[in-house]
């Protein structure tokens, strides 16, 4: 008994950990009395709407021009992450709970206006898009999305696949804007997509970490440095990438890639400080989303 109290000890340790992040979820249990939450539905999970929106922005700029079907890509975008959790708690109150939720009306409300703004855009891309890519990407979209779905539904959206999962397709929105502004994804479009993909995967992996270190503060003997290693291979790779973009005289991607690993790394060294790790994750986010500003201005100069 001793021996498996450790395992479930960092498990519980880690869901409660995760509940600081700003990716908050909904319970799994229908709440005794109404829970004080926003009664705007919008999105709540900001390192997941820097992915999504910081790829539509910097693809617009490295366009060299614009087209107004980028706004019905911004607005759709949007509008599907927006639409995320009423979805969410109505799929829980019909397959979960069973039984009516005092937030129902309000979030079948705001579900249906988003619905309509993303339809809208959806529309607009459907008669301005190439039919061929316009159904590859709508095919992605759709698959992503009902694995959402049934992650949420399963209580897994803390998965770190599927977080990696997510990654990727948060910044696929700079496909969609080449798209939209070219008629094509250009070579570099798919290039950009790999480099931010990669930092989000590295930041994600980082944070697991991160709070694997704190878990082991509380209990020693649950230390698993399966995400710390996991961070370091990622991290491997962002340092060779950059030393390709120095054989290929891309200093600025170079320069991007090199401050990822460097940012990164440094907080990997932070996380043995026991001082440190009591820092907020709220604070570590505003830090992440600071760092990935920077990473995606670097990569626009490389790319200009």
């Amino acid at each position: 008994m001793l021996r498996s109290s450790g395992p479930r000890f960092g498990r519980f340790a880690r869901r409660l950990l995760l509940r600081e992040v700003d990716m908050a979820t909904l319970p799994q249990t229908v709440p005794a009395a109404p829970i004080a939450r926003p009664k705007l539905y919008l999105p709540r999970e900001h390192g997941a709407t820097a992915m999504l929106l910081t790829p539509i922005f910097s693809v617009a700029i490295l366009a060299r021009t614009w087209h107004w079907t980028e706004l019905a890509v911004l607005a759709a975008a949007f509008a599907a992450m927006s639409a995320k959790d009423p979805a969410v708690l109505l799929m829980r109150q019909r397959f979960v709970w069973k039984q009516r939720n005092p937030e129902t009306p309000a979030a079948a409300q705001w579900l249906i206006g988003w619905s309509a703004v993303l339809i809208a855009g959806v529309l607009v891309l459907l008669a301005t898009w190439p039919f061929k890519i316009f159904l590859a990407m709508g095919a992605g979209i759709v698959l992503f999305a009902g694995l959402a779905v049934f992650v949420n539904l399963k209580n897994r959206q803390r998965s770190t696949l599927f977080q990696i999962a997510s990654a990727a397709a948060l910044t696929s929105t700079s496909l969609a804007t080449c798209i939209a502004a070219t008629g094509a994804i250009p070579t570099g479009c798919w290039g950009f997509w790999a480099l931010i993909t990669m930092q989000a995967s590295a930041g994600i992996l980082v944070v697991h970490a991160r709070l694997d270190a704190r878990i082991a503060l509380r209990k020693p003997t649950s230390a698993n440095p399966h995400f710390r290693r996991a961070a370091q291979i990622t991290l491997a790779v962002l340092l060779s990438a950059a030393i390709a973009a120095i054989v290929f005289k891309r200093v600025w991607i170079a320069l991007a890639l090199c401050l990822a690993v460097l940012g990164y790394s440094y907080d990997l060294i932070r996380q043995k400080n026991p001082a440190a790790l009591q820092m907020p994750l709220k604070t570590v986010g505003q830090q992440a989303l600071l760092l990935s500003t920077l990473y995606s201005a670097l990569l626009i100069a490389g790319l200009w």
